[in-house]
């Protein structure tokens, strides 16, 4: 059970209630990590604008699948790493490549740079090196892509915060995670 209220329709107010049926309207379902945003409707309109946004840039849905994989491992989110499992296998995942994900690792040599610089920035907090900026830059990433990895891991890290401070009913098919919280 949540730790941090689920907003739900019936409870919701009328600006929540709208925030909610628009989700609901995109996805087919609103999740729970939502629920629990939509419990102040200015960071969960916050969320929605930067995730919006963020879908716009010019990394790939699968880069982008394959960063909150290796985040929500390192992290140990396993609500974020069973909603990301799903969302990857959606975008065209294939096990090998989620399990490889969870590693902090690609089968895709450009992609793996990018997941590589998003689990360092994670850990080290953005203190990352002038060598793990040159290996993603000679991988192909762009000054922009970079910026775009950046903003990826920030709100990754987001919702794997949520995700835990909640302890969120999963409502995705669960996946545990491989180490130890």
């Amino acid at each position: 059970m949540s730790r941090i209220n689920l907003i739900e329709n019936d409870t919701a107010n009328n600006e929540q209630k709208a925030l909610l049926e628009a989700i609901q309207s995109q996805l087919g379902m609103v999740p729970n990590f939502l629920k629990v945003f939509a419990n102040s409707p200015a960071a969960l309109r916050a969320f929605l604008g930067l995730h919006g946004i963020a879908g716009e840039g010019s990394l790939t849905p699968l880069t982008r699948e394959r960063i909150a994989l290796a985040l929500a491992e390192q992290n140990s989110c396993e609500y974020c790493l069973s909603a990301h499992t799903a969302l990857g296998r959606k975008a065209g995942l294939n096990g090998d490549e989620i399990e490889a994900n969870r590693a902090g690792i690609s089968q895709d040599a450009k992609a793996a740079a990018a997941v590589k610089f998003a689990t360092s920035l994670a850990e080290h907090n953005g203190n990352v090196t002038n060598a793990e900026l040159t290996a993603v830059r000679a991988a192909g990433y762009t000054e922009a892509d970079i910026v775009e990895i950046i903003t990826h891991v920030g709100m990754n890290v987001m919702t794997n915060i949520l995700g835990k401070a909640s302890q969120l009913d999963i409502d995705f098919p669960k996946v545990s995670l491989n180490k130890v919280a």
